[in-house]
């Protein structure tokens, strides 16, 4: 059996999002299908701590908020903010964490555009010295994006009203909040121009589709550098692919060679899903509760209910 590496996989999508060039690329698919709006001589490494004090009415609150890589846009004589949130796992309250960072990063920069006015004090008139906030100033926008990882598709919120529970007469005057999401899994329509975001998204895709032919047929006479195999390694859980990329001397690997490998890990855990799924259907003939079944298996509720559907023996419609 394969040794467990200790590579963290947030650690190593961090550093890849890092570089300039696969920071626009990235957005560059998300939001502008594909076209070349973002570019890498524009962009400057921001600081990822936007953590914020909370006032009001004598009550004072620290909020702590660190994203996982943030981006500086320089755009004439102005900038805009683009922040990136990797995630691994569904989470179903993502939208509003995408919320709360954007608030929180213009939240700090209200409040030291109000340090700095009121260092001068050259106000027009009380408004403006009870706000901090001269008319004339104003905010640089946010935008933030979360890549998701994960194998199975995501089946959480899109946005900040699918959290709510909203009387339908209600819906038109609720602010909502959308997120953009990049799903990997789900991920062929996006267009990339960077060769690392392109093979990281496609090799990982298809790992997760078990489709081998295609990335053999792709990537049979190609190499690519042994930081990609440790990237597309951690995103996609792959102990034997993480491990030939650590070894592969000269920085280089070819995707055939680590083929073979990646097959037998995916018989493997096709056997370990199948008695998880055994388990779960013992358990639930036996009448133990969904939640005593996931803490059982170490899987969410919401994962237990899909297997027990999946094999008839439960209606979520």
């Amino acid at each position: 059996m394969t040794a467990k590496n200790k590579v963290k996989t947030d650690t190593v999508l961090k550093d890849f999002w890092r570089d300039n060039a696969r920071f626009a690329d990235l957005f560059n698919a998300a939001l502008f299908q594909g076209r070349q709006v973002i570019h890498p001589g524009e962009l400057e490494e921001s600081d990822t701590d936007i953590s914020s004090i909370l006032k009001w009415s004598g009550y004072m609150e620290t909020v702590q908020k660190i994203l996982d890589v943030v981006k500086k846009r320089a755009h004439g004589i102005d900038f805009v903010i683009l922040g990136l949130e990797n995630q691994q796992r569904v989470h179903f309250g993502m939208p509003l964490r995408i919320m709360l960072g954007d608030a929180l990063g213009y939240l700090k920069e209200y409040q030291e555009i109000a340090k700095k006015n009121k260092s001068q004090g050259d106000w027009d008139d009380s408004d403006e010295f009870l706000s901090g906030f001269r008319r004339e100033d104003r905010l640089h926008p946010m935008v933030s994006i979360c890549v998701y990882y994960g194998e199975r598709a995501w089946d959480g919120p899109y946005s900040l009203l699918n959290m709510l529970k909203v009387p339908e007469e209600l819906r038109p005057v609720v602010n909502d909040y959308k997120m953009n999401l990049i799903q990997v899994c789900r991920s062929e329509e996006l267009v990339f121009h960077n060769t690392d975001v392109q093979t990281v998204f496609e090799i990982s895709r298809n790992i997760y589709k078990r489709d081998y032919k295609k990335i053999e047929k792709v990537y049979q006479d190609k190499e690519f550098s042994s930081e990609l195999g440790v990237v597309i390694g951690a995103i996609t859980d792959s102990q034997e692919l993480v491990k030939q990329a650590l070894e592969r001397k000269g920085g280089r690997m070819n995707m055939c060679t680590a083929l073979e490998e990646l097959k037998k890990e995916s018989e493997i855990r096709g056997e370990n899903k199948g008695r998880i799924e055994g388990r779960i259907l013992a358990y639930f003939e036996l009448g133990v509760s969904l939640e005593e079944i996931a803490k059982k298996t170490k899987l969410t509720v919401k994962e237990v209910e899909k297997i027990l559907e999946e094999n008839g023996e439960l209606n979520l419609a």
